[in-house]
């Protein structure tokens, strides 16, 4: 079967959890799985220059940690070296279905360094990271870009078709510039032109946080799947529900917000399991506004539990359901 064939095998539930670095590690995978059975998981994003330089072969790092269940899954990469990316490749080929090189992560430090969406001002150089990679794995290779870097320099439709003349089995666009970062509006139409001019297949991200969103993508941007980034946040049902829709339909409601609590817990217990109680409660801070949102006392509470170091009385503040009281 050749890599394309592969790729729609991977992509047959037309939804993807987008990569997001520090949040769709272990713990958010697993729970997004727990809900949706086959939607195309990736990691987050994974340094060459870390694998090459402190991982030494060395398996069982956290961030490259898997479930057998979590296939279809895409181990996406960053850097700016051919060769360390085809090193990365090698090593990661034991974890992955596919590979995902990340040229579209806007952050100041990831571009600064030549990385993410920098790569779209080097077209050639992200060609030849292609190349290198598919030279270091026998899985599909996909490429996560922009529209471009700013809305002077929209070439994501040429660059798409670099990336794949140059190997790349699969597409996912985010629809805004790096300029935009995260703000302003994806402009989910664009994506319509990159899909008309390239012959692989296309995911749409960015701003899809319902199945309306979904919907409403699907039909401007005519992609092939959507990616689901922050919409997944304090929802890891959400991708299940868009997987099933697409397939029967059938809208199943949003989970009400005593289930959300009970995910919550879910996600800082397997959390404390990975990596310490500690670490745990405070890695996941940044979960809080996502789960704990929509009703009367919601901000009073996420400012008691960002505080908050201790399980126990994590759990106390979540039993009182005072708290709970939805708009």
């Amino acid at each position: 079967m050749s890599n394309n064939d592969v790729v729609k095998t991977l992509i047959q539930s037309k939804v993807s959890l987008a990569p997001m670095a520090g949040i769709t590690d272990f713990v958010l995978r697993s729970l997004v799985r727990k809900y949706s059975p086959n939607c195309l998981l990736t990691t987050e994003m994974i340094s060459s220059e870390y694998l090459a330089q402190t991982l030494n072969g060395r398996s069982g790092v956290e961030i490259l940690k898997r479930d057998e269940n979590h296939s279809p899954i895409s181990y996406q990469i960053s850097g700016h070296k051919p060769y360390m990316m085809k090193q990365a490749a090698e090593f990661l080929t034991q974890y992955a279905d596919m590979i995902d090189i990340n040229m579209g992560c806007p952050v100041k430090k990831v571009v600064g360094g030549q990385d993410g969406a920098a790569l779209m001002r080097t077209p050639e150089l992200a060609a030849d990271l292609v190349r290198a990679v598919k030279d270091g794995t026998d899985k599909p290779v996909s490429v996560k870009f922009r529209l471009g870097y700013t809305a002077d320099e929209m070439n994501y439709v040429e660059f798409g078709q670099a990336m794949q003349d140059a190997g790349a089995n699969f597409i996912t666009i985010h629809a805004r510039t790096r300029a935009q970062m995260y703000s302003g509006q994806a402009d989910w139409s664009k994506i319509k032109v990159l899909k008309e001019n390239v012959d692989i297949p296309v995911f749409a991200n960015g701003d899809i946080t319902s199945i309306e969103d979904a919907i409403k993508c699907l039909e401007l941007s005519g992609a092939d799947g959507v990616a689901i980034g922050r919409g997944a946040l304090g929802d890891p049902t959400l991708i299940g529900r868009i997987v099933h829709f697409i397939k029967t339909g059938e809208r199943i409601p949003i989970p009400p917000l005593e289930d959300r609590i009970e995910m919550l817990k879910t996600h800082l217990y397997e959390e404390i399991k990975l990596r310490g109680e500690n670490v745990g409660i405070k890695f996941m801070r940044k979960f809080y506004p996502y789960y704990l949102s929509g009703f009367e006392h919601a901000k009073q509470l996420r400012s008691k539990l960002v505080l908050e170091e201790n399980l126990e009385q994590i759990n106390n503040i979540l039993s009182q359901t005072t708290f709970f009281q939805v708009h």
